[in-house]
């Protein structure tokens, strides 16, 4: 039964996002052709790249606001160890090695000292930004070869290079989430804790997984982003975690945990990214897109409790 619901989710979020496609081309002839969808969908794969990670970190129990501000951190790093003269794939490495300790940090915090996840992560939100700002010293560095500039702004025949990174990410975690045990575990430890415990699974190793995960999505992502604006600032990734957050319950993963898919965070994210920049291109201010975030964020909560309840009188 649980199945069935979340397919049906899933459907109907597909079935609304070619709605709002027909919709915007309806209103606005010409912006949905293939290279205006292309060049739209541009600033949605850096954040689509970290919801991948964020569907998981949720579905577990947890919650990382932090993403952000990691976000900035890994920029940097990327572009001052450059600017200092280390060579770009090296810069490159230390971006997703960054990341990886970013969320490695937040997962031993929550794990070892049994802090909540909101607590912790609004902390290192604070921490990263700081950082980042600390080290770029509002300065910026916006000069990269062109080979790594590619990964933000080339194509591969019609298709942008970020849309194939994330494509195939996308299909690494449906694989990871839907049909190994760590994916099982992940959504174990999410629904029931205990039970998790009593059947030999560990919640802490598989949060800390998760969280380290989501960092190395966050580096990955960074240097994409950094690809694509060509440019490192400390004051990037600014409201990113709340849009990222948005896709993922959107997208029907629960915020209590224990249910969820991939494939349902990249639809809702789809939906999401789509209705602000038609919004945009239309000529509203980015104040529209904040109300519509916040709208999307508290309807896939309540939608998500309600097929729970619904599910739950059905068993």
């Amino acid at each position: 039964m649980l199945r069935r619901i979340v397919f049906r989710r899933d459907a109907a979020l597909a079935v609304l996002f070619l709605l709002e496609i027909a919709l915007i081309s309806a209103l606005m002839p010409g912006y949905f052709d293939i290279n205006g969808i292309f060049y739209a969908s541009q600033g949605f794969f850096e954040g689509g790249i970290i919801a991948l990670g964020m569907t998981l970190v949720i579905i577990s129990g947890g919650i990382d606001i932090s993403v952000g501000s990691l976000l900035a951190l890994v920029v940097v790093t990327i572009g001052f160890s450059y600017d200092a003269g280390v060579p770009m794939p090296v810069a490159m490495v230390l971006g997703v090695l960054v990341g990886i300790a970013g969320g490695a940090l937040n997962g031993a915090l929550i794990t070892q000292l049994r802090l909540n996840p909101l607590v912790v992560t609004l902390g290192t939100l604070a921490l990263f930004r700081g950082i980042a700002l600390a080290v770029s010293n509002a300065k910026a560095v916006s000069s990269f070869p062109e080979w790594f500039q590619f990964i933000g702004q080339g194509t591969l025949g019609p298709l942008p290079f970020q849309m194939i990174i994330f494509v195939i990410m996308v299909i690494s975690f449906t694989f990871l989430l839907g049909a190994t045990v760590f994916g099982r575990h992940v959504y174990s430890v999410g629904a029931n804790e205990q039970a998790s415990r009593f059947s030999g699974v560990s919640p802490e190793r598989i949060r800390l997984a998760v969280y380290t995960l989501q960092g190395a999505l966050v580096g990955i992502a960074g240097n994409v982003y950094c690809a694509r604006i060509s440019s490192a600032r400390g004051n990037e990734g600014f409201g990113l975690e709340f849009l990222v957050i948005t896709m993922v319950i959107f997208g029907g993963t629960r915020i209590a945990g224990g249910s969820g898919t991939i494939l349902g965070t990249v639809i809702g994210g789809l939906v999401l990214w789509y209705l602000q920049d038609g919004l945009s291109f239309a000529g509203f201010t980015s104040d529209w897109g904040l109300l519509i975030t916040g709208t999307f964020l508290i309807a896939g909560v309540l939608t998500n409790e309600a097929l729970n309840r619904l599910h739950g009188a059905r068993s």
